[in-house]
């Protein structure tokens, strides 16, 4: 019966979980992508000011300016929720010869741009991609061109394609329309470069978040079959533990007579310590029945010691990123946790901390090689009386 219970939940599982094959359920950095960042970008920049407006865009030898060496610099604050606040200086050459204003420019005169735009990431919109990023955005700006000044109201279009976390390249066209001066004209400005992210905070992908779910779904369920097969053994084992412990109750009675309050607590300290800690496989906070035994162990002494309240404390080893360690520790936590609340323990002589891999209990901090052995003494939680 139990065989064939298993079996069916195993391919209700499966059925349920096609996207994924084994390897591929747990999360990798492939599963994380850049959520907010600041930007430094360095590049060129391409000035239509022919005077004709959107006719004849791609009209390079007669219209479009540019100088043989970079002429843009830009920095950049991009947030989760996909705008972005840009500061941008570019430098530029009208040409002799070029059209300039509708008229072809008879002398060499200098281009400057100081401009700030907000931008959105259209990804919000289309769904993330990893390494392609197009953006729409409007700002304001100063320009000094052809010898006049102007205010100018700008609107851009552009993307980035990113090569790493940190490398990319961006490409834009931006609209730029005077204010204050009816004298000058509007104008075109075109951009590429190299741009570079720094201060940057990942977070998971939509795949990224669809792994995690299903992770603790299949824990939770792992959990929920192995807890009702290991019942009945429990109830055989909480049988003979009971009977030990009113030993071991009937010893401590006889120690109270001589110091009652300071033997009772080191005899709970004692009785916790003796436990021992209970271990998890790797990347999992799935309680397995032997370290279920334990917890059952330790339920029978809070139920004899009703007044004492004590600390749950998780860890994971050095292996996986920080920031996943520390997530998985605190999953750990609630695990030890919840089951000790399901056998009648009140969560209010409960306390749980997660601490993640920053309580190494042996050399092996990613820096030397350990066995598998070693590492799994420090997946663990722990268990201490905080107070009596």
């Amino acid at each position: 019966m139990k065989k064939s219970m298993m079996c069916a939940l195993a391919c209700s599982m499966l059925a349920c979980t096609p996207i994924f094959s084994q390897d591929e359920l747990q999360l990798t950095s492939k599963d994380s992508i850049v959520q907010s960042s600041w930007m430094f970008g360095i590049g060129y920049n391409i000035v239509d000011d022919s005077g004709d407006v959107f006719d004849q865009l791609f009209s390079v030898d007669e219209q479009w300016n540019a100088v043989a060496f970079p002429s843009r610099v830009s920095i950049g604050r991009y947030f989760k929720n996909g705008l972005g606040l840009e500061a941008i200086g570019t430098y530029n050459k009208y040409k002799v010869g070029k059209t300039v204003d509708n008229i072809i420019n008879s002398s060499e005169t200098t281009y400057l741009g100081l401009d700030a735009r907000l931008t959105y990431d259209l990804n919000k919109l289309i769904g993330e991609t990893g390494w392609f990023d197009p953006y729409v955005g409007v700002g304001a700006g100063y320009t000094d061109a052809n010898d006049q000044t102007r205010g100018t109201y700008n609107a851009v279009v552009g993307f980035r394609a990113w090569f790493s976390d940190r490398w990319g390249i961006d490409l834009s066209s931006s609209g730029k329309w005077a204010m204050g001066n009816d004298e000058a004209t509007n104008h075109i400005q075109h951009a590429a470069g190299v741009v570079y992210q720094f201060g940057i905070e990942k977070g998971l992908s939509k795949k990224g978040d669809e792994k995690l779910a299903l992770i603790q779904a299949m824990e939770k369920e792992n959990q929920r079959i192995a807890d009702s097969l290991a019942n009945e053994q429990r109830i055989k084992d909480e049988a003979v533990l009971a009977e030990r412990l009113a030993q071991e109750k009937e010893k401590a009675r006889l120690a109270a007579e001589i110091d009652a309050e300071n033997q009772r607590n080191q005899g709970i300290k004692e009785a916790i310590a003796a436990l021992g800690n209970v271990y998890f496989d790797f990347e999992s906070s799935f309680l397995n029945a032997s370290y279920r035994k334990k917890l059952d162990q330790l339920v029978v002494i809070l139920k004899e010691n009703p007044t004492i309240t004590i600390l749950i404390g998780a860890h994971t080893d050095s292996r996986g990123a920080a920031s996943y360690n520390l997530w998985l520790s605190e999953q750990r936590a609630e695990h030890t946790l919840e089951y000790l609340v399901a056998q009648g323990i009140t969560t209010d002589r409960l306390q749980i901390e997660a601490f993640g891999e920053t309580q190494l209990v042996n050399e092996c901090d990613g820096t030397v090689r350990c066995s598998e052995s070693k590492h799994r003494l420090n997946r663990r939680s722990e268990f201490e009386v905080i107070n009596f």
